[in-house]
């Protein structure tokens, strides 16, 4: 894969939005820039007695509409232009669905299965420590992410509420619900993908439950929703982790699959009759009705998008598709749904996490669901509607509502001083 600066890839989806509605040249100028940006090293005494010292990143984009909100993740690949691009993706997703948020993103540069639980305890609570002044209920409000929880979650706040000398959920979501964290919260990101793929099936005339699916990823967002999917009817028939996958043509068994890997194992060792192993790349090649790319970003670009062979990509992981590879998907007629709709069901319900401890009562399971879908689908009319009117792509029309909403909260607030 070509070496993309993500933070680049994120301005240029801003700069195409932008000409369509014909966004203000400052306010532009304004969004392409994050409002600070921190840099901390972590030390950390290792069971072994030795000293390792550890790079994090915390990110604020924007608080034009309220308080940042973003997640936290652990991969040694982290670099600081990602965590600005998903703290700007952040930003206009929670613009998009018309929360009183802004966006924020961090990460920590470590393997976290080298680490024991010791080593990972410590180097949470001191890269909590470290970035205290920029996290807080009224200011910034971390979640789970990549390689992270509901015991990163449960530490970070811990360590927040020692400092302030009191109990302070409100500072993350994500958290264990005996805690403050909400029910519905783990399933949220695939359940939200499901409300949005069946409202734009029924527009498409296209039925879920004749359909082959393939799910790159399958951790928290992918085998949530491939679990749903195959409840429905689909043929889920390839799947890959990090590791490569497996291929079947007569559809893949899932419930076996998520124990196969919650008991630690790789997709790729799954044997069974009739399996293929196949990579990530061929998995975003596989003929297919539904692609899901639910990994990491930049997955989709210009040198493999002309490779995919599906009707609907359906965005489960943030930023998986380049600005080019987008160009390329038009021209294929493939309906791209973009992550900060599609994937956006775990931001909707860390947000009623939130309002939830502020005012420590607490929804059940069918009231989340419900009000999730509601501002999902609410936010999905916004967008078909804006890409007919505009003969738009959907990404284009989403980016372009956020951009708009950002763009009236900067002229209202205008500048200090």
């Amino acid at each position: 894969m070509l070496d993309i600066n993500p933070f680049e890839s994120a301005k240029k989806k801003l700069d195409i939005a932008a000409e369509v509605i014909g966004l203000d040249a400052n306010t532009v100028k304004y969004l392409k820039k994050v409002e600070r940006s921190l840099i901390v090293s972590i030390p950390v005494i290792m069971d072994d007695g030795s000293l390792q010292i550890f790079e994090g990143y915390r990110v604020h984009h924007s608080t034009l509409r309220g308080p940042a909100k973003g997640g936290l993740r652990y991969s040694p690949d982290v670099t600081l232009d990602e965590i600005k691009a998903l703290a700007f993706l952040m930003t206009f997703k929670t613009s998009l669905l018309e929360l009183p948020l802004g966006g924020s993103k961090g990460g920590v540069r470590v393997e976290k299965k080298n680490l024991s639980i010791n080593e990972l305890r410590k180097l949470t609570r001191r890269y909590t420590s470290e970035i205290l002044n920029m996290i807080g209920p009224d200011i910034d409000i971390l979640a789970p992410d990549l390689n992270t929880g509901e015991q990163e979650m449960a530490w970070i706040m811990d360590t927040y509420s020692m400092n302030k000398g009191r109990s302070c959920p409100g500072v993350v979501t994500g958290k264990p619900i005996d805690i403050g964290g909400t029910v519905g919260r783990t399933d949220a990101p695939g359940t939200g993908m499901f409300y949005i793929l069946e409202a734009l099936c029924e527009i498409e005339n296209f039925s879920i439950s004749s359909s082959k699916v393939a799910i790159q990823g399958f951790g928290k967002v992918g085998s949530i929703v491939a679990q749903i999917l195959s409840s429905v009817g689909c043929k889920i028939i390839a799947v890959t982790d990090s590791k490569g996958g497996i291929y079947s043509d007569k559809g893949l068994n899932i419930n076996k699959l998520i124990s196969w890997k919650q008991k630690g194992n790789f997709l790729s060792d799954y044997n069974e009759s009739d399996i293929k192993i196949i990579s990530n790349e061929e998995l975003l090649s596989t003929e297919c009705d539904i692609l899901i790319p639910a990994a990491i970003e930049n997955q989709i670009y210009s040198g493999n998008a002309d490779n995919v062979n599906c009707k609907i990509i359906l965005e489960g992981a943030n930023s998986p598709t380049t600005s080019q590879a987008d160009e390329i998907l038009n021209e294929k007629r493939i309906i791209v749904i973009p992550d900060i709709l599609a994937n956006a069901g775990g931001l909707c319900v860390s947000y009623f996490e939130y309002i939830q401890d502020i005012h420590s009562y607490f929804w059940d399971l069918e009231r989340v669901n419900r009000e999730m879908k509601r501002i999902l689908l609410r936010a999905f009319e916004f967008v078909l509607n804006l890409s007919q009117e505009k003969e738009i792509t959907y990404r284009t029309a989403a980016y372009a509502i956020g951009a708009e909403r950002l763009g009236r909260a900067h002229e209202l607030r205008g500048l200090f001083p």
